[in-house]
């Protein structure tokens, strides 16, 4: 089959939306945020190690205008389309598809990510989409769908589709039962994986999972409520692959000329000492150390000085760590299982290693008192002034509750909305959509703006070594420049613009009927 893994490049006021690998989505000004879509990268993969001819279309990635998106649709013919999709961007991909049969009407859709995983239904019975597949292993589902569609095999479970009389059927709830070592690396060329990144990672930057969903350690699992990706796609369950079938795509992506990896998995593997200190021993017996950086995602109540000699000796770099907010009781009911003290005490010690940090907060929670947020911006300022380096950075946002997480649902039941809450395109950060005692855009902007304290400034400039490091530097001012921005309430919901109507109108050549 052919098939099209894809990302329509629709816009809201000129921006392109942030949405692949992406927990929580935005339109941004910033032109250095260009994160790899891991799963769909293994949903390419595994479709082309099966035989099919596949499509790699990233038109967001790509600044793409539609009509060039279009034209390389039609030239390859597709069968299937798969696309990501998000709550903020959930209505506009339904116009889009609806728009895209008009072009292509030979091609089936199908509809994957967090959002459908918790609400497949809703697709099928709004939009004209062919197919939902549910849950976060959506790339080795729809290599069986494919299978089965060429009649290899039966429906895999947790595929949502109509019947022959509109009626939606499913073939029941998704599994997470996979074997993550038994699937082929990310074909990297098929995926152009040298046109992402981010601009706090070294260029040349190849994203990895070294697992799925996001473990504690000792048998947990994290359910914060605010994270929609462990609810609605890993099912509040952790897996990882083994350190050795690690290894051997590091090994893969050296040889290709990758300068750092980053380990978007939810806490990457630290939650797992065992697994920790077996991947040093490869990696030291591969002749790996210092021949590439290594940066993830991180808890920092999991990160202690033991754990951060042996990161640093291994060859880690950066770790992203998430503050969240600044006070105790907060974190509790965030369900973040871990106090103000511990991420503080984490970062030290990974700071103290000479390992740098981007560290993570979110304001706008709707029990945020003025001193709340102050909290959470002394925290952020101590934290982002601790033996800083070059490197060290944070990240800001509004908090926004997306549909299936139990914070969602927390704030409908206690009628926190400022907007109809199923009003999905109000849920890009462009506005504020939840009640709150404080003004959330200027304390975003104060945050980032942390980054222009004069300490913070002087002691980054007196680690600055080399030019490598100078551009890294560069391409942060622009994205912390493009990121203040975009704080400016007011704006609505995304919508296909009149040059994206007029450019749907590209010509289709006619080719004979593919039956699917």
């Amino acid at each position: 089959m052919r098939v099209a893994v894809a990302y329509p490049p629709v816009t809201k006021d000129g921006q392109f939306p942030l949405l692949s690998q992406n927990r929580h989505l935005k339109f941004s000004h910033s032109l250095e945020v260009r994160i790899f879509p891991l799963i769909p990268g293994h949903a390419a993969s595994n479709l082309k190690q099966a035989g099919h001819e596949v499509l790699w279309l990233d038109g967001i990635n790509e600044r793409m205008d539609m009509g060039a998106y279009h034209q390389a649709l039609s030239d390859f013919d597709p069968q299937l389309v798969m696309m990501e999709t998000k709550a903020p961007v959930l209505s506009t991909h339904w116009r889009y598809i609806a728009e895209a049969k008009k072009l292509f009407p030979r091609a089936k859709f199908i509809l994957v990510g967090d959002h459908v995983s918790y609400f497949p239904e809703e697709s099928l019975q709004k939009s004209a989409v062919d197919y939902v597949i549910t849950g976060g292993d959506y790339d080795v589902l729809v290599r069986e769908l494919c299978a089965h569609l060429e009649g290899r095999g039966a429906m895999p479970p947790g595929v949502w589709w109509r019947d022959a009389d509109g009626a939606v059927q499913t073939s029941g709830k998704h599994l997470l039962d996979v074997d993550l070592d038994s699937l082929p690396f990310i074909d990297r060329k098929l995926t152009r994986w040298e046109s992402y990144g981010e601009a706090y990672l070294l260029p040349k930057i190849a994203y990895i999972l070294t697992g799925r969903g996001c473990g504690l350690g000792g048998g947990k699992t994290s359910s914060c409520t605010f994270c929609i990706w462990q609810h609605a796609l890993w099912n509040k369950t952790a897996r990882l692959r083994s350190p050795a079938n690690v290894v051997a795509e590091i090994k893969e992506l050296v040889a290709l000329g990758a300068k750092e990896i980053f380990d978007d998995n939810e806490t990457g593997p630290i939650y797992d000492r065992d697994w920790m200190r077996e991947f040093y021993e490869l990696m030291k017996k591969e002749g790996l150390i210092g021949k590439i950086a290594i940066s993830m995602n991180a808890r920092g109540d999991l990160v202690d000085t033991e754990l951060a000699k042996l990161m640093k000796k291994t060859g880690f770099r950066l770790l992203k760590i998430g503050i969240e907010a600044g006070d105790d009781a907060s974190l509790a009911k965030l369900a973040k299982m871990e106090g103000v003290e511990k991420i503080k005490a984490g970062i030290r010690a990974v700071r103290d290693e000479g390992l740098v940090t981007l560290l993570t907060t979110m304001v706008g929670y709707p029990w945020e008192t003025e001193d709340d947020v102050k909290k959470t911006y002394a925290v952020a300022r101590e934290m982002l002034l601790y033996k800083p380096k070059f490197g060290d950075c944070l990240q800001a946002s509004v908090v926004v509750p997306y549909p299936g997480s139990p914070l969602w649902q927390h704030c409908v039941n206690k009628n926190w909305f400022l907007v109809d809450p199923y009003d999905y395109d109000k849920l890009d950060m462009s506005e504020p959509i939840l009640k709150t005692q404080i003004d959330q855009e200027a304390w975003v902007k104060r945050l980032w703006k942390l980054h222009l304290s004069p300490w913070f400034i002087l002691r980054s400039m007196a680690t600055l070594r080399t030019r490598a490091q100078f551009n890294l530097g560069w391409r942060g001012v622009l994205s912390l420049l493009g990121h203040i921005r975009d704080y400016k309430p007011g704006q609505g919901g995304a919508v296909l613009g009149s040059s994206d109507r007029d450019s749907l109108k590209v010509s289709v050549p006619v080719k004979e009927a593919v039956k699917i």
